[in-house]
């Protein structure tokens, strides 16, 4: 049977442990240093003692007296007796000069010689000493009795040493007493600190918040998707790559504590960061890409930041781009299998009716308009995919009732257009661009889109124009500013793809370094003109300017 294995300790009982330990030895420390810094002060208290009441009985006339007589005994030890009751010493030995005691508390010792040293107060000097003698180690004060100039005895009084001992104990033992309340106190503030750590910690030891630190670091740069965490200051707590990446933050930019508001992001998107209520999937744009974002408070009473993420959705744009593409071609097909089907009943009806000539030239008739429209489509724009563009948007187009042709002054050669302007993206400029005179233009008197595609040959910076104009109600100088950020639209209803298209458009714009204006168009409705350089790799952003030539 395997005995489980103990769980280490928590971080949290770690340091109370520690701190315990820290506390205890602190205060026995300095309790230690107190006792030998008191039995110190006390010895030297007690030696100042003795030599006070030393002198006092060598200079008190009694004695003095009493020593001039045949048997100083006799007067002496009752006196002494008397001394050592009212003062605080042990006890007081007055012998003559060769040390002789004429006092002692055993009066046993009486006559015999004193245990301790005298020459120094022969010479006539008061001094102290720490010697054992028969009560004991003391500490005591030796001075002389002089009559006259002539010393005619010794006064030693002293007390012991147990004595000094036991008054020092009793000082340490209310030390102690103090020394034990504050580790009390101390042990009781450091269980409350280190219980608040342990609901912080979630009662983990320091290993496993290390292994959740690496586990933490990896999966942040496991995940593709973009995180960044916002503190309550809208600080940046935290990113990952993916966010990086996203968002446009070089690899070795420090950006970890500085406003969100410091990383120069399309304002629309900046203000999802700032915003403190939850956002989800919203779509938002960046300078090359479209993202999907979702923000999501980080909850706790008072607000403590925000947790936001990120998704890269920019093929899938586009994909759905051309799959709406896709569809209105379906549908601009269907709406000529229609007409193709009633067409063929009429041929069918005339040649029943006897009447083949009219069949043939009415067969003829729709077969040159549509190989017309066709031909002039290719002549004027002979690069495949933006052809194939334009025949399907002019058969949408007139689907809904809007006339869109290509202007006679368009020309773009297949073969111009270099690797680094690929199709899709011409795709997406000139098709949103498209659909967006078609919506101003439809229910007009004369709905009407033109096209303008061209190249200019020879230039020295070569580039394409692509220009759209309609004949809806223009632009508004109002929303001119606001034309191209995600999400605007002047139409009062749809689905929730609107005000995407025109962002899009400067968003590609921008990407390969051209420039995107809004102008008023002859006989009104709005003129927008696309320029893209033709050469190289290029830099910078979409140009984009208003009505009236302002940028």
């Amino acid at each position: 049977m395997r005995l489980p294995v103990p769980r280490p300790r928590s971080l949290a009982g770690q340091l109370f442990a520690v701190q315990a330990v820290l506390l205890t030895v602190v205060v026995a420390g300095y309790a230690l240093f107190t006792y030998v810094s008191d039995r110190s002060q006390a010895e030297e208290t007690a030696g100042l003692q003795a030599e006070a009441v030393a002198r006092s009985v060598a200079d008190s006339p009694s004695v003095r007296e009493a020593i001039r007589t045949s048997d100083p005994s006799t007067s002496l030890q009752p006196y002494a007796v008397a001394v050592v009751r009212d003062t605080d010493v042990d006890f007081v030995t007055i012998m003559d000069p060769r040390g002789i005691r004429w006092t002692h508390p055993d009066p046993e010792q009486i006559g015999l010689p004193f245990r301790g040293h005298t020459a120094p107060a022969l010479e006539g000097r008061t001094f102290t000493e720490t010697y054992t003698g028969t009560l004991g180690p003391s500490v005591r004060a030796v001075t002389p009795v002089r009559d006259g100039d002539r010393i005619v005895g010794l006064v030693s009084a002293g007390i012991r040493v147990e004595e000094i001992s036991a008054r020092v104990r009793g000082q340490l033992t209310a030390l102690l007493g103090v020394a034990a309340g504050a580790l009390g106190l101390g042990a009781i503030g450091t269980y409350v600190v280190n219980a608040r750590l342990r609901r912080h910690t979630h009662g983990m030891n320091a290993t496993e918040l290390s292994h959740m630190h690496d586990y933490h670091q990896a999966a942040l740069h496991a995940v593709r998707e973009g995180l960044l965490m916002l503190d309550g200051q809208f600080r940046i707590a935290l990113i990952n790559d993916g966010g990086r990446e996203l968002l446009g933050v070089a690899p070795e930019e420090d950006v970890v504590g500085r406003p969100v508001t410091e990383l120069a992001l399309p304002s629309p998107l900046t203000g999802a960061l700032l915003d403190s209520k939850p956002r989800v999937d919203e779509v938002h744009l960046t300078a090359d890409r479209v993202l999907v974002v979702n923000t999501s408070p980080v909850s706790g009473g008072q607000r403590r930041g925000s947790v936001v993420t990120l998704r890269d959705v920019t093929e899938l744009q586009s994909l759905m781009g051309e799959l709406d593409s896709e569809r209105g071609f379906t549908r601009a097909l269907r709406s000529q299998a229609h007409e193709a089907a009633n067409r063929l009943h009429t041929v069918v009806s005339l040649i029943e009716l006897g009447r083949a000539q009219e069949a043939v030239d009415f067969a003829t008739a729709e077969l040159e308009l549509a190989q017309a429209l066709t031909d002039q489509v290719v002549a004027a724009v002979s690069e495949p995919v933006l052809a194939a563009l334009l025949l399907g948007k002019t058969a949408q187009a007139n689907e809904r009732g809007v006339e869109l042709v290509v202007s006679p002054e368009s020309r773009l050669d297949d073969g111009l257009l270099p690797d680094t302007l690929p199709a899709r993206d011409l795709v997406t400029i000139l098709g949103n661009l498209i659909d967006n005179a078609v919506d101003a233009a439809q229910g007009g008197v004369r709905p009407r889109v033109t096209v303008t595609a061209l190249t200019a040959e020879g230039a020295a910076d070569p580039e394409l124009t692509l220009r759209v104009s309609d004949t809806g109600p223009g632009v508004d100088p109002d929303h001119a500013e606001t034309l191209f950020e995600r999400g605007f639209t002047t139409k009062q209803s749809g689905p929730g793809g609107r005000g995407l298209g025109l962002a899009l458009v400067r968003q590609a714009v921008g990407r390969h370094g051209g420039s995107l204006s809004v102008a008023s168009a002859e006989g009104g409705g709005a003129r927008f003109e696309v320029r893209l350089p033709l050469r190289g790799a290029v830099t910078g952003g979409a140009l984009v300017r208003c009505p009236g030539g302002g940028a």
